[in-house]
C-alpha cells in the first residue's frame, strides 16, 4: 500500500510540475532584408523555437521573451548554393578525397547526399561567407541521378540532408562540331569528319529519349504490376521526376544546347531547371517564354566568341531578368567550384553592377534557389511561419568589406569558425623575430 501512494504521489508531482515552455526570442538589427517584402529598417524579428512568428518595427512581447539586439548589424536570409560539388571534393591532387563522378552513362539511382563528407574544410569557408545550404550534385556521364539539398551543419549527412531528392541531373550532349582539319589536332587518330560528329550527336540524343522511354514504360508497369511487382533501382531513381515531383536540372552551355534541351523539354512535358547556362542570354525569351528558370554559374568566365562583348558575362543576368527569367547565381560543378562556394555572393554583386536590380540579386542567392528546389516553403526570405534561418552582416552582403558576425540555422546559432579563422589566429600570434644588435 505504502508503495502504490508513493507512485501515486510521484505520478501527481510530475504532473504538477511546469511544462518546458517554447523558447521565444526577438532579434533587433539595423535592417532586416526580407528578400520578398523588401528591406524594413530599425527592425524586429520575433521567432519561437526556430521558426518566425513576425518581422516589424515594434513587436509586442512578453516578459519571458528574450531580447538579442544585434545593434548595427544587418539581417539576411540564410544565402543557398544551387549546383554544387561541396562535400563531395576537398583537395583536387588527392583523389582519394573526390567523389564527385560515378561510373556510368545513365545512373539516375545515384543520391549525391550519400557522399557527403560533413567534416569537409570547404563547408566552413562557404558558412562563413553567410551559406547556409547548398545544392550537392552527382557528375559522370548523360542521367547523373539526383541531388541533394543540405545545410551546412549538422551531426553527419542524415541530419545535414534536408531534401535528399531535389533534382534529377541531366548533361546535355555537346552539339557544336569541330570543323578543324585533321592535321592541327593534337592527336590526329581522334580525328572525326563534321559528318560523323553530327551522326555521334544524334545517336547520344536519340539514346536520352529512349532512356527515358524505358522508363515511362517501367512506370506504368509497376503501377499496374502491385505487390508482385520486382523493382529496379536505376528506373525507381527516374519515378519522381517523370511524374513533375522532381524537377529535371538540365546542364548546358552552348546555345544549341539549350535550344535542344528546352525544345526536347517541350515536347516531353518536363519541368527543368536550366545550369551552367553560359549562353542562355542570347535565348532569354524563349527561356522566359517556356518558363525555364536558369542557374547561371559563368558571370566570371571569358566570353566564348571573340564577337561577344567583353562585359557579355556581367550583363548576362541582367538581360534574362529584363526578360522575365528567374535566376539564381552560383559557381560551377566540380572540384574547383566547391571550393569557391563563398565567392558566389560576389558573382550576385557584379551582376548587380552591371543592370541586375539589387532586389533579384538578393532573391538570386536566396528565394529563387529556394523556388527552384521546392523549399520556398521553408526556405528563402525572411517571412513569417518560415524557418530562422539567417545571417548577421556589418554592412551590405554585397560589398566584399562586410563580413558575416553570426548565423542561425533553423533558430540553432551556428559557428562561423573555419580553417581559415583558424590559421589566422594562429599565425597573429606569431613571435616576432628577433633583431639582433649591429
Amino acid at each position: 500500500m505504502k508503495k502504490l501512494i508513493l507512485i501515486l504521489f510521484a505520478a501527481a508531482t510530475l504532473q504538477a510540475q511546469p511544462q518546458e515552455q517554447p523558447q521565444t526570442v526577438l532579434y533587433k538589427a539595423a535592417a532586416i532584408h526580407t528578400a520578398d517584402k523588401g528591406t524594413i529598417k530599425n527592425a524586429q524579428m520575433l521567432v519561437t523555437d526556430g521558426i518566425i512568428q513576425a518581422i516589424g518595427q515594434n513587436i509586442r512581447i512578453t516578459r519571458q521573451t528574450i531580447i538579442v539586439d544585434l545593434g548595427n548589424l544587418q539581417l539576411y536570409p540564410g544565402l543557398i548554393a544551387a549546383a554544387t560539388s561541396l562535400g563531395l571534393t576537398e583537395i583536387n591532387a588527392v583523389r582519394a578525397t573526390q567523389d564527385t563522378t560515378e561510373v556510368g552513362e545513365f545512373t539516375p539511382d545515384v543520391e549525391a547526399w550519400v557522399s557527403v563528407n560533413p567534416d569537409s574544410e570547404l563547408i566552413p569557408v562557404a558558412r562563413a561567407n553567410g551559406f547556409t545550404h547548398a545544392l550537392v550534385a552527382p557528375m559522370g556521364g548523360t542521367v547523373t541521378g539526383t541531388s541533394g539539398l543540405i545545410k551546412l551543419a549538422g551531426w553527419g549527412v542524415e541530419d545535414m540532408t534536408i531534401k535528399p531528392h531535389a533534382a534529377l541531373h541531366l548533361w546535355w550532349p555537346v552539339m557544336k562540331l569541330n570543323t578543324r582539319p585533321k592535321e592541327t589536332l593534337r592527336d590526329p587518330t581522334k580525328y572525326e569528319s563534321p559528318k560523323e560528329q553530327t551522326k555521334t550527336r544524334d545517336k547520344k540524343l536519340k539514346m536520352i529519349d529512349q532512356f527515358f522511354d524505358e522508363a515511362k514504360a517501367y512506370a506504368r508497369a509497376r503501377k499496374a504490376g502491385g505487390a508482385r511487382f520486382k523493382k529496379v533501382p536505376a528506373w525507381e531513381g527516374m519515378l519522381s521526376a517523370l511524374s513533375g515531383q522532381q524537377p529535371i536540372m538540365v546542364h548546358a552551355n552552348e546555345v544549341r544546347q539549350i535550344k535542344s534541351a528546352v525544345a526536347w523539354a517541350k515536347r516531353r512535358k518536363f519541368k527543368i531547371v536550366l545550369a551552367a547556362s553560359r549562353d542562355a542570354w542570347q535565348v532569354a525569351d524563349l527561356l522566359a517564354k517556356e518558363k525555364v528558370p536558369v542557374i547561371f554559374d559563368n558571370v566570371f568566365t571569358l566570353p566564348q566568341r571573340d564577337t561577344d562583348p567583353h562585359d557579355i558575362h556581367f550583363r548576362a543576368a541582367g538581360i534574362l531578368h529584363k526578360a522575365g527569367v528567374q535566376i539564381a547565381h552560383s559557381e560551377p560543378i566540380g572540384s574547383w567550384g566547391a571550393s569557391r562556394v563563398r565567392n558566389i555572393v560576389y558573382a550576385a554583386a557584379q551582376s548587380m553592377a552591371y543592370g541586375l536590380p539589387r532586389e533579384t540579386a538578393l532573391r538570386s542567392l536566396t528565394l529563387h534557389p529556394a523556388q527552384m528546389l521546392g523549399v520556398a516553403n521553408r526556405l528563402g526570405s525572411l517571412t513569417p511561419k518560415k524557418e530562422a534561418t539567417f545571417i548577421a552582416v556589418n554592412g551590405d552582403i554585397f560589398d566584399i568589406r562586410a563580413n558575416v558576425k553570426h548565423m542561425w540555422i533553423a533558430g540553432q546559432k551556428i559557428s562561423l569558425q573555419s580553417r581559415h579563422t583558424r590559421l589566422y589566429e594562429k599565425y597573429k600570434k606569431r613571435p616576432k623575430p628577433i633583431q639582433q644588435k649591429k
